[in-house]
């Protein structure tokens, strides 16, 4: 309403608030100057005095129509248009009518207030132009501009009451018998709306219900219109502005018609047409900060979840792959009726109507995934892209967000049923959107990039709405009313869900970590619970493979470049060391050492820290039930662990991520550990490896460990890092083994290592170890100064 008030015109408020505006182009958007204006009504003089109409005379209704935004037309210009059309013996064009009506239009809503005797000749001269016989398929404009000429003279309070009954008696004929012309296009449907609006806003209430009987029947007509969101959007924002007319006014007998009809609905009206205006209804009740008036609050409600209660019923089975037309309509009208009304109470039926619209008809990711897949399976020519960027402008995709915040207030007041229906939607939804997308993106990579991106621009949506949901489950059911294996049950799938989601989080949240922390908290202190949910994981065969994907054999699967897989990973790789305490040690060996170890190979470093990282957690765990149990696991993963960092090390595996793992495996195996004489044995031989490879560098790279000096220098400095926290009976294998390789490094590598070493020692607080360092330091020293190869045996 406030939007509106800025605007003399309801038909392009209508437009612009529904979206409608950038589809089709207003005639009546250009600008005339003031010379050309006066030169226009001039025309027009001369014309009714010439009794003469020539082709400059219809330029010059184009110049005054075009400027109707500046333009002001007197009670005088009135007369001298409504003369025109009256004239006998002028013969008028046929596209100049709508012209004319359209000029007569801007002086009764611009001029305050109007010459009753110009209005009665106006009305006169349309019912005589009426009353001729026109080809409506030629000239739906006619009709809809004379529409909205008759709406809007029946809302003057200027015109008679005679008057008014005639605009309103010829409006509801013409909107019956033209309705097939009058809503090809949304501009011709705004002005057809307009002047319906005005006419039910009009103090003669006699016509009322039979307009809006029309009305609502108009688009199940077999010769009728087909039904659009933008024409419920009209409809909504329609009834809001006369509902408003009508509390501003007072008017009480309108009030009670409109519940009337809300309340004996007939089987002729359509149903999405019946719920926009109680969308309608119910928003100008929000919007009015009056808390009277329940009765009709109460009835538009009713009415919404009749219809919504209708459709669940006649849509029993939950399908992705979408719904018939009919029905698609229906669902998206209540979302978009429910997210422009405001607040409305909760009902079962609008709250299973809601994560419909939301996971079929606002993200119809299965159908577009699905028309893709079964496109790559024949021979591809291509999506056609257009059709998701379409689905990205429309009106239903930019409401997500509110209708998102519709559906989280149904669902908080839903009982506890309801709430497990839809929660069990919305989870498996996003199961589905991750193994679909991981198909059409692997698939489609390098191939059709920009389709890819425009489906993901959706997807992102979908995961916003599957956040702000969560957060929502986790206010209204990690509670003290909730049983404490519900709770957990709950908490398992959210985190389950948000890593199939994953890969479309691409910005900061609250909500998100918000949600994440509630969950956390409850898994991370249940053992059955933590085991739920690493047992969600893929299994290595699965991630290894494309099982379960459309029958493409032409394509070979790569893990490590499955991008929604890999981010899906990466989530569970930073949630399981929140609860690795209390996860069993053969389940971490069972279900994430597989995914830990493949991972570590990834040749993405961040993806790779993250598996060194996992590695960490579970040697720094320690409160298990059974020690013997999980130190003999911790015994069993560093074999392998150290293989395999070591296989990828410089090329693949991050040296931070190797050195964080050696630490915790030091400090956290038994002393004297024989995993612990393997790690650094290993170490050793890689050094050496390295080492040798690169002898014949420059003395210049040895002073400083350039270039490819760098990797084996960095595995020395690990060995030396080590000597401060091995236990004391793995120390003296340590030394011995860094002096072998030291010894055999040249002149200038030696005394690089040898300086590092002096320092080491000279800092050295450790009273046990550091009298044994010296001793060890001075016989090294002198076996490098003597340049002699040794094997170490002097150690």
């Amino acid at each position: 309403m406030a939007k509106q008030a800025q605007s003399f015109f309801l038909e392009e408020w209508l437009r612009s608030i529904s979206g409608s505006s950038n589809n089709s182009a207003s005639v009546h958007s250009s600008f005339s100057s003031a010379q050309a204006i006066i030169q226009a009504w001039a025309d027009l003089r001369d014309s009714l005095q010439n009794q003469s109409f020539h082709t400059h005379h219809l330029q010059a209704l184009k110049t005054l129509a075009n400027s109707q935004t500046s333009l002001f037309v007197a009670d005088p210009q009135a007369k001298l248009l409504v003369t025109i059309l009256s004239s006998p013996n002028l013969s008028l064009p046929q596209e100049s009518y709508p012209l004319f009506f359209r000029l007569l239009y801007i002086w009764v809503r611009k001029s305050s207030r109007l010459t009753a005797a110009v209005v009665n000749s106006a009305v006169e001269v349309l019912l005589h132009l009426f009353s001729r016989q026109f080809d409506s398929d030629k000239c739906p404009l006619f009709f809809s501009e004379g529409i909205l000429l008759l709406g809007s003279l029946s809302f003057q309070t200027s015109a008679s009451e005679k008057s008014k009954k005639v605009c309103l008696e010829l409006l509801s004929r013409l909107l019956e018998e033209e309705c097939r012309s009058i809503f090809l296009s949304d501009e011709l449907t705004s002005s057809v709306l307009a002047g319906t609006g005005y006419a039910l806003s009009s103090s003669v209430t006699v016509y009322f219900e039979k307009i809006i009987d029309i009305l609502f029947g108009i688009w199940g007509k077999d010769d009728g219109p087909s039904g659009s969101l933008s024409h419920g959007l009209m409809i909504l924002h329609l009834f809001d502005w006369v509902l408003s007319n009508f509390f501003n006014l007072q008017s009480l007998e309108q009030i009670d018609l409109v519940r009337g009809i809300l309340d004996n609905v007939k089987p002729t009206h359509v149903s999405f047409a019946v719920v926009m205006a109680a969308g309608g209804v119910l928003r100008a009740l929000n919007g009015s900060g009056s808390s009277g008036f329940m009765k009709l609050r109460n009835s538009a409600e009713k009415r919404i979840e009749i219809v919504g209660r209708d459709l669940v019923s006649r849509t029993k089975r939950f399908d992705y792959s979408g719904n018939e037309p009919r029905n698609s309509l229906l669902l998206q009208s209540i979302a978009l009726a429910l997210a422009r009304s405001g607040s409305i109470s909760h009902h079962t039926s609008l709250l299973e109507c809601l994560a419909s619209a939301l996971l079929i008809e606002i993200f119809p990711l299965h159908r577009i995934y699905n028309k893709v897949l079964k496109l790559l399976q024949g021979s591809w020519q291509g999506y056609e892209i257009d059709e998701v960027k379409a689905h990205l402008n429309s009106v239903i995709f930019k409401e997500a967000g509110a209708i998102a915040g519709v559906f989280c207030n149904q669902y908080t007041s839903a009982n506890e049923d309801s709430q497990t229906t839809v929660e069990n939607l919305v989870w498996h939804f996003c199961q589905d959107v991750y193994s679909w997308h991981r198909q059409v993106a692997f698939l489609l990579q390098g191939m059709e990039d920009e389709l890819v991106r425009e489906i993901e621009k959706i997807a992102e949506s979908a995961f916003l709405m599957v956040v702000v949901f969560a957060l929502a489950v986790t206010k209204c059911r990690l509670d003290s009313r909730t049983n404490q294996e519900t709770k957990l049950q709950i908490s398992v799938r959210i985190l389950v869900s948000f890593s199939c989601m994953e890969y479309f989080r691409r910005m900061r949240l609250p909500e998100y970590m918000d949600t994440i922390r509630a969950v956390v908290v409850s898994v991370q202190e249940n053992e059955s619970a933590c085991v739920s949910f690493v047992e969600s994981i893929p299994s290595y065969d699965d991630l290894t493979n494309k099982h379960g994907w459309f029958n493409l054999p032409k394509v070979a699967y790569l893990w490590s470049t499955d991008e929604v897989q890999t981010a899906r990973i990466l989530f569970y790789m930073r949630v399981i060391p929140t609860c690795v305490e209390q996860l069993p040690a053969y389940v971490f060996r069972k279900m994430v050492a597989p995914t830990m170890f493949l991972y570590m190979g990834h040749p993405n470093g961040k993806v790779a820290r993250y598996s060194h990282s996992m590695f960490v957690a579970f040697m720094s765990s320690g409160k298990d039930t059974n020690q013997d149990e999980r130190a003999q696991r911790k015994e069993q993963l560093v074999f392998y662990y150290i293989q395999r960092s070591l296989e990828g090390y410089p090329a693949i595996t991050p040296f931070e991520g190797m050195t964080s793992g050696v630490a915790a495996l030091v400090r956290h195996l038994p002393a004297g550990s024989p995993s612990i004489f393997y790690c650094i044995h290993c170490l050793a031989e890689k050094a050496n490896s390295l080492c040798s490879v690169v002898s014949t560098c420059e003395t210049d790279l040895w002073k400083n460990w350039e270039g490819e000096l760098e990797p084996a220098k960095k595995v020395l400095d690990l060995l030396l890092r080590l000597l401060s926290l091995v236990d004391i009976q793995v120390l003296p294998s340590l030394m011995k083994l860094l002096a072998q390789e030291i010894v055999k490094l040249p002149v200038e590598g030696q005394n690089t290592i040898l300086n590092q070493l002096y320092q080491h020692v000279a800092e050295s607080d450790d009273v046990t170890r550091k009298p044994t360092f010296v001793s060890w330091l001075q016989s090294l020293s002198y076996l490098c100064a003597q340049g002699k190869a040794t094997s170490g045996s002097a150690f």
